[in-house]
């Protein structure tokens, strides 16, 4: 089982990345899956969930919302986070996450497997 995130990189306030995570070895279509980033010296934060299938409920956190989108592609075993108007506070590692339940869920502890991460800095 594995999570592969990408996408991550160095770009200026206001602008844009689209990270990927890519699953293998699990049932893709029957995992909710989950967004959550850590910044240097603070706790891994939730940013946003997806539940399985078609992804009908969807959850943000609040200082994410009307900013990031998250989808998926079950054909390509993907979950995507488009990330719009970035701001220096949202520079961290992020990580994607899969919950085999299928419930979207804010909770670290809900999700049963974890990717490496991939780190996005935002630069004034």
């Amino acid at each position: 089982v594995q999570l592969q995130a990408s996408g991550g990189g160095l770009v200026q306030t206001g602008g844009s990345l689209r990270l990927s995570c890519a699953a293998s070895g699990l049932a893709f279509n029957n995992q909710a899956m989950g967004w959550f980033r850590q910044a240097p010296g603070k706790e891994r934060d939730f940013v946003a969930a997806i539940s399985r299938g078609t992804g009908t409920t969807k959850y943000y956190a609040d200082s994410v919302k009307g900013r990031f989108t998250i989808s998926r592609d079950n054909s390509k075993n993907t979950v995507y986070l488009q990330m719009n108007i970035l701001k220096t506070e949202d520079t961290a590692v992020y990580y994607c996450a899969a919950d085999r339940t299928g419930l979207a869920s804010r909770r670290p502890n809900a999700y049963d497997t974890w990717g490496r991460g991939t780190l996005v800095t935002v630069s004034s």
